[in-house]
């Protein structure tokens, strides 16, 4: 059993939490993601690892699904029934002068872990982040502390750019110019801006942590085609060279168990009314 050590609400659907697990961080590197079950009757899912310390390890969730709204229910405290890792790849930290990132939504937390190594090693790193609702950024002072420049887009406007980061990013390359970049969100947005730095001779760095399922490469969801070659996002990556990468059949295939996630909340609903 795990404690939860603290836990913080970032909106209405993205809680922070910091577990003892000491195993784990004292081995975690950026890239590398954990698996959890609530309880023993619980599906495994995987999370990336936002932060450690020697003992602790902090993730951050979105309460969208069946068992991240269990999870969100914990409190200080409590207990997970396992907390397995570090799984998959550590990231490579290339050497770049300058780095341009972008983040979307919750893509945000497994990104963080990379861009303190870029700042550690002495990278100039500037941040173009993205949400629907000023709400839903999430991180920013933690980024603002190791970011040379950190520009905020959000879809209606409530902060920063009104529009899409690629909007913004269209722009700022005109401008701007950086050795590597590294892309974080939903797989449309990573689609786009990868096409987008194609453009400017930019090579992109994408994480696939959001086709995952089973964290091991068992149930097949997580394979991905790279060029003409075949690979599983929780063995192999996350973290893959964007180019090559068919996003299109990703996002085909992150539609296929919605229905099976429907029933599993409605399965939460009519046992919390019978409570």
């Amino acid at each position: 059993m795990y404690k939860i050590v603290s836990k913080t609400t970032l909106n209405n659907t993205t809680d922070k939490m910091e577990i003892y697990a000491p195993f784990v961080a004292k081995n975690a590197k950026p890239g590398h993601f954990i698996i959890l079950r609530v309880d023993k009757a619980g599906e495994r899912i995987p999370l990336t690892i936002t932060e450690h310390t020697d003992e602790t390890v902090t993730i951050i969730y979105q309460k969208l699904g069946y068992t991240t709204s269990q999870l969100g229910q914990k409190i200080v405290g409590d207990t997970v029934e396992d907390f397995v890792g570090p799984l998959g790849q550590e990231v490579e930290i290339k050497e770049a002068s300058t780095l341009l990132a972008v983040a979307g939504g919750v893509g945000a937390a497994p990104l963080y872990p990379q861009l303190q190594a870029y700042h550690a090693q002495g990278t100039k790193v500037d941040l173009v982040i993205g949400a629907k609702q000023q709400r839903y950024l999430i991180l920013l002072d933690d980024y603002k502390s190791i970011c040379n420049k950190v520009y905020v887009c959000t879809d209606d406007g409530s902060q920063g750019t009104k529009g899409f980061v690629t909007d913004f990013l269209k722009q700022h390359l005109k401008n701007h110019t950086y050795d590597h970049s590294i892309a974080i969100g939903p797989l449309i947005m990573m689609k786009h801006v990868v096409s987008l730095h194609k453009t400017f001779n930019l090579s992109t760095d994408v994480s696939l942590n959001p086709i995952m399922i089973d964290g091991t490469g068992m149930c097949g969801n997580c394979r991905v085609s790279i060029g003409d070659k075949t690979y599983f996002a929780c063995i192999d990556g996350p973290d893959f060279p964007g180019e090559k990468i068919n996003f299109d059949e990703l996002i085909s295939r992150q539609s296929f168990y919605t229905e099976e996630e429907h029933m599993c909340q409605l399965e939460e609903l009519v046992s919390n009314d019978k409570k």
